[in-house]
């Protein structure tokens, strides 16, 4: 999932942001400096020996997540468990790092701006590492893999992508989906529809105000289909290969004790035993 907004944009919220979350999520600084270097104890290991960033979320006993809802990766389950993939696998992160989680319901597509702002501490959310996503976070190694696809009514005809051109195609606004619609030359001539929250595209094609709807595979495979609220849509074209992965502010060195973390989970059988039970496929 992706975007980054205008620089100058992104400058006024991330003012905004720091304004708005002093106290909020309890974090300090080491020292009893002003508001401002307390932000900046936030970004990682800095040449001139200020504290890590992995030394600050350890100190402050929290890691905040920012995430949005879907499933199978962080959801409400029918029993009104906060759950998925991504909620129980950064659990046991935060376990063998030796600090709590707190999930953050955040706006996809401002969520480098708030990780920025130290009103997050990542963004861990099935998270598609692309390459503006890489360019201006600390990202983990891959942990899982997923793809683009197109969801329609059952019923609906498609045989390929130039179906689409004069349809309504609802997306999320600020993912990968939105950048797989844009760099293809049919979908990206078709009229847009975004939405804050990528499940609010499922409602769209099921009422028929949307021909089609562009999601992550895993979000598919979970909501769509027999079993679902979503019986009659189903998944006509795979569009692309991507990966998972969690972002750190830039130059964080808590991507690394992250990565660590990983490789124990994997040899110890955790996160093949998370990918079983919500049907993913973990990175190689």
């Amino acid at each position: 999932m992706k975007r980054i907004v205008s620089t100058v944009l992104a400058a006024a919220l991330v003012l905004s942001l720091a304004a708005c979350s002093n106290g909020d999520t309890g974090t300090s600084a080491a020292d009893d400096s002003s508001e401002a270097s307390t932000s900046a104890t936030t970004e990682g290991a800095e040449a001139d020996g200020e504290k890590s960033d992995l030394a600050y979320i350890q100190d402050k006993g929290t890691m905040i997540i920012g995430y949005t809802v879907y499933a199978p990766m962080n959801y409400t389950d029918d029993e009104g468990n906060f759950t998925g993939f991504d909620t129980e696998l950064a659990t046991a992160v935060c376990e063998k790092l030796g600090v709590e989680p707190v999930f953050q319901e955040i706006n996809w597509e401002t969520k480098v701006v708030e990780l920025d702002a130290g009103t997050i501490d990542c963004i861990w959310n099935g998270m598609t590492l692309t390459d503006d996503i890489m360019e201006n976070t600390s990202c983990t190694e891959p942990y899982a893999k997923n793809a683009q696809v197109i969801v329609m009514k059952k019923d609906a005809a498609y045989t390929g992508t130039a179906d689409l051109v004069s349809a309504s195609i609802a997306y999320e606004a600020g993912s990968a989906g939105q950048d797989t619609i844009e760099a293809e030359e049919n979908l990206s001539q078709a009229d847009l529809v975004p939405k804050t929250v990528q499940a609010d595209c499922l409602p769209e094609v099921e009422a028929g105000n949307c021909q089609a709807a562009v999601l992550d595979l895993t979000l598919a495979n979970a909501m769509i289909g027999e079993g679902t609220s979503y019986t009659d849509l189903e998944i006509k074209d795979e569009l692309n290969v991507e990966e998972y992965g969690v972002a750190f502010r830039k130059g964080s060195d808590v991507a690394a004790a992250v990565n660590d973390a990983f490789a124990q989970l994997r040899e110890d059988g955790t996160m093949q035993a998370l990918a079983d039970k919500y049907n993913l496929e973990l990175a190689d």
